[in-house]
């Protein structure tokens, strides 16, 4: 009996196994990502700094195919040689086979993947292609691009203004006023710690073409008598330089405050030295695990905070880890640029 029944079990199994064998796969679709056609791999693209913020580059790709119809969406990505795409920068998408690219903005990727200005470096480049239906995405072949980008920093004119707190020294080309709309209109901020507390501002890094103010009355005269402020301090410096007028903002006074500091939020920790070479206020002072921020004259009104060396106003408190001597330094630079460093002693 026991065999019989393994028999019939064999019997009954033969009709599933041969209905498993006829059994038909569904067809498999085949799919072609789209490809860089314009420029080709190989080709040289040399980013130009003028109108970069609206000239564009045209990339021309091939049509995808999903094997359907639908409304498909070309995006065109970057990425550096080797690192299979692992953060893709997405540059532009279209609808179309032409995707245009902004000038500047691709700059901005490729100098952000750390490739260095004015020199032609490889990258490579992919299409990303989905459609409008419950699909996956698919990418066509890398094409590699050399590609040379511009030194996206911004060169503007400036004036330079020498002083007894920096050594009467017109050559140094960091304690300069910017004229950052390029209209002659220059501003910036000076720190004006020790000494005299006299200055000048001179339109050449020489004493060739220097101005002062004979009569203390906010128009400068070329040569004229030595400006001043009374107390030390940070002031904000505007010349317009067409008009031969100028105007100096009220003294602030910058520290550090916080938990982390002797004066915690209270009380602002004076940076009372002055580094003339870097043009930064400098403290060098002990500090509580906690955090601090900086701040002018106990007000809150004039205040920055921020990370990683970038300060923003108003911005986020800085975290201190440890306890311990700290070196700190402040920078104003044009465009409201303001940054940071920490260094533990």
């Amino acid at each position: 009996m026991k065999v019989a029944r393994r028999l019939s079990w064999v019997v009954a199994a033969i009709p599933m196994l041969w209905a498993c064998d006829n059994y038909e796969m569904p067809p498999v679709i085949p799919q072609t990502g789209a490809q860089l056609t314009d420029p080709v791999g190989g080709s040289s693209l040399v980013l130009v700094k003028e109108d970069a913020e609206t000239s564009v580059i045209s990339f021309t790709v091939s049509a995808a195919d999903f094997g359907t119809t639908g409304e498909i969406t070309n995006t065109l990505q970057m990425d550096l040689p080797g690192a299979n795409f692992a953060s893709p920068v997405n540059l532009g998408e279209s609808k179309s086979n032409i995707i245009e690219v902004n000038v500047a903005e691709l700059n901005e990727a490729v100098l952000a993947k750390g490739l260095p200005a004015e020199a032609a470096a490889n990258v490579e480049f992919r299409v990303r292609s989905s459609i409008n239906l419950p699909l996956s995405p698919i990418f066509g072949e890398t094409t590699t691009l050399s590609v040379t980008p511009f030194d996206a920093t911004t060169t503007f004119p400036v004036m330079y203004v020498p002083g007894d707190y920096q050594g009467w020294d017109p050559s140094n080309e960091m304690t300069v006023l910017y004229a950052e709309n390029f209209d002659n209109k220059f501003k910036g901020f000076v720190h004006i710690i020790g000494g005299s507390r006299e200055f000048k501002v001179n339109e050449t890094n020489s004493w060739d073409i220097n101005y002062g103010d004979d009569g203390a009355d906010g128009t400068l005269e070329r040569d004229g008598a030595n400006l001043k402020v009374t107390a030390d301090g940070t002031y904000e410096l505007n010349v317009d330089l067409a008009a031969k007028t100028y105007t100096i903002g009220p003294v602030r006074r910058w520290g550090i405050v916080g938990d982390a500091t002797a004066g915690g939020w209270d009380t602002d920790t004076p940076m009372n030295v002055f580094d003339k070479t870097t043009n930064q206020l400098k403290i060098t002072t002990d500090l509580k695990a906690g955090a601090f921020k900086f701040r002018a004259n106990n007000n809150w009104d004039f205040n920055y905070g921020g990370s990683n060396g970038e300060l923003n106003a108003g911005g986020d408190n800085i975290a201190i880890s440890e306890a311990g001597n700290y070196t700190i330094t402040l920078y104003f630079g044009p465009e409201g640029v303001a940054t940071y460093t920490l260094t533990k002693n």
